[in-house]
């Protein structure tokens, strides 16, 4: 146990963390048990030791996190581990990568039963179905997401300010008032791309080769958060990985399935399974038209954020998809976002209309009164015609 305390301490005083993420204020701290989920490097791990640091410090030995990937859970898992906390004064126990454990939702519940003084937060994939596939804990876990960067988080970490988020109704109804807040403080262009090329995951902070980084990071949510979360045979990791590289070079459009199949040989319903994971491990975004759902055939499949797309296939990343790519990464979190076939136009909530317009280019463009016109290349907009970069401060 004393291990365990002296590795806690050291990472949390080690924390170099710039940036405070806004799903701090928004986790419900008297809730016993909360899962953290998200993608890979977004940040879950930070987002702990930045829990620990800022609500105990690094010496309090009542709390404590721990990785699953330690060698010691192997075998005999964390229960009696939690009981031993308890005893020795612990309240708060931060557990990393919870699926790795292969009776996790469980031993979470036998903990919630037995040590009803302690609470555990956890994070976990996005891949996992906390509340809906989980008898164990799905009725008494607080389930959170945690994203990658918003443009506005990336401005924040880059720049030093701390400009607020703003809903999509304040944005829609004042974005002139609220651009002019901004622009005196900083330029959004001359920003807008590196976030679009690296600003989205975290670890762009770090002194690495980061489209090497973000590749092995892909690599590692199929590897891992599809293959060992929904328990599949290592011979069906290359269909997937097929599957997810022909679907980036293809571009944001709708998926043939019959020639998806046929490409990596299997069949039709196990290729719209395949496509319903990678968009649950957010390597992508599947889009379909207003009230269309899972297991309808999509109207359009697009890569999870701008990054992906540099990344994978940088040649190919045409300044039209990015920004749209941008656009609906943006929205995600909290608006559902439709498109019907090769109408040009968005819907959010079902009643929001948006286009993506370049404002350099936009002689043919017909600007209708009942829509909304997100432009990119401009850093201010009037009307219905708003820059499209500050929906990047959504959250």
């Amino acid at each position: 146990m004393e291990t365990f305390y002296e590795t806690h301490s050291n990472l949390v005083e080690q924390l170099g963390v710039k940036m405070r993420r806004g799903l701090m204020d928004e986790i419900d701290r008297s809730a016993r048990l909360i899962g953290i989920k998200g993608s890979r490097g977004v940040g879950k791990t930070t987002f702990l030791l930045q829990y620990a640091k800022e609500y105990y410090g690094a010496l309090d030995r009542r709390c404590l996190y721990v990785n699953m990937n330690n060698f010691y859970f192997q075998g005999r898992g964390f229960t009696e581990f939690a009981g031993e906390f308890v005893k020795r004064g612990g309240e708060c126990l931060l557990i990393d990568q919870v699926f790795k454990q292969p009776d996790w939702s469980r031993e979470l519940r036998q903990c919630y039963d037995r040590y009803p003084s302690l609470q555990i937060i956890f994070t976990g994939s996005s891949v996992m179905r906390l509340k809906e596939e989980n008898a164990d804990i799905g009725h008494i876990v607080k389930s959170y997401n945690l994203r990658g960067f918003s443009f506005r988080e990336f401005l924040n970490v880059t720049t030093g300010n701390n400009f607020p988020a703003f809903t999509l109704d304040e944005i829609l109804s004042d974005h002139e008032r609220l651009a002019k807040k901004i622009l005196p403080h900083i330029s959004p262009q001359k920003y807008f791309a590196d976030y679009l090329h690296h600003g989205y995951y975290p670890f762009h902070l770090e002194q690495r080769n980061f489209p090497e980084n973000l590749l092995k990071t892909m690599n590692m949510m199929t590897e891992v958060d599809i293959l060992l979360i929904k328990q599949m045979e290592l011979k069906y990791l290359t269909k997937i990985k097929k599957l997810f590289y022909l679907l980036a070079v293809e571009g944001a459009k709708a998926p043939n399935v019959s020639t998806l199949a046929k490409a990596v040989n299997t069949s039709r319903a196990t290729v719209m399974n395949y496509i319903k994971y990678l968009s649950d491990a957010r390597l992508i975004n599947i889009i379909y038209p207003v009230g269309g759902n899972f297991p309808k055939k999509p109207s359009k499949v697009m890569l999870h954020n701008p990054n992906m797309l540099y990344a994978i296939y940088p040649i190919r990343a045409g300044e039209q998809e990015v920004m749209e790519t941008f656009f609906v990464n943006a929205l995600w979190r909290d608006h559902v976002v439709s498109q019907k076939g090769k109408d040009p136009f968005y819907t959010i909530d079902g009643k929001y209309r948006f286009r993506i317009v370049d404002a350099r280019n936009d002689r043919k463009v017909r600007y209708l009164d009942d829509a909304y016109f997100a432009r990119y290349n401009t850093e201010v907009g009037r009307g219905n015609k708003l820059p499209l970069w500050l929906l990047g401060f959504l959250y």
